[in-house]
């Protein structure tokens, strides 16, 4: 009987012997298709870094003319709201037109707009304006004043406008 299991043992380890030898040479042909596999992905890492470099100049003007843009439709909405309260506060008695115009640059003053006296207009005065007559209160202001960017790329000359238009009421 000690015969039959030396024989067992030898044969078991000859077998661990030849599935070692299988399993060295899996290896070895799995580390030599890894080193392919590595090679192509370095490729492939110098071509993403092209096609970036070719797109990423591209998305970042639409990045900033979206940003321009939403910017602009904030600030024509400010100076719509602010002509309004303006106009609001034109057609009520004993308003003066420096009072309309303070109305007006508080309300942008909220939003982060200065302007100028000058660039409000409200005719005709309020204080000489009769009963059921329109008062227009108007302002102009060019966008690269309100501008977030240092040097609007794309609306630089653009002047935005807004104007409201109320008729004169009178408490009595």
């Amino acid at each position: 009987m000690r015969l039959f299991k030396s024989q067992d043992s030898e044969t078991a380890q000859a077998g661990e012997l030849r599935n070692t030898k299988k399993q060295s040479k899996t290896l070895r042909l799995r580390r030599f298709n890894m080193h392919k596999v590595c090679g192509s992905f370095r490729k492939q890492r110098g071509a993403a870094a092209v096609e970036f470099a070719v797109v990423a100049p591209i998305f970042v003007l639409l990045l900033f003319g979206m940003i321009e843009y939403g910017r602009m439709v904030m600030v024509q909405q400010m100076l719509t709201n602010a002509t309004r309260e303006g106009a609001r506060r034109a057609v009520l008695d004993g308003t003066t037109t420096s009072n309309v115009k303070t109305t007006v640059q508080d309300y942008l003053s909220s939003g982060n707009i200065t302007v100028n006296t000058n660039e409000i207009t409200v005719s005709p005065d309020p204080a000489a304006a009769a009963f059921g007559d329109p008062v227009t209160v108007s302002l102009t202001v060019p966008f690269s004043r309100v501008s977030w960017l240092p040097a609007p790329m794309f609306l630089g000359n653009a002047n935005m406008s807004a104007t409201s238009v109320m008729r004169r009421e009178s408490v009595q």
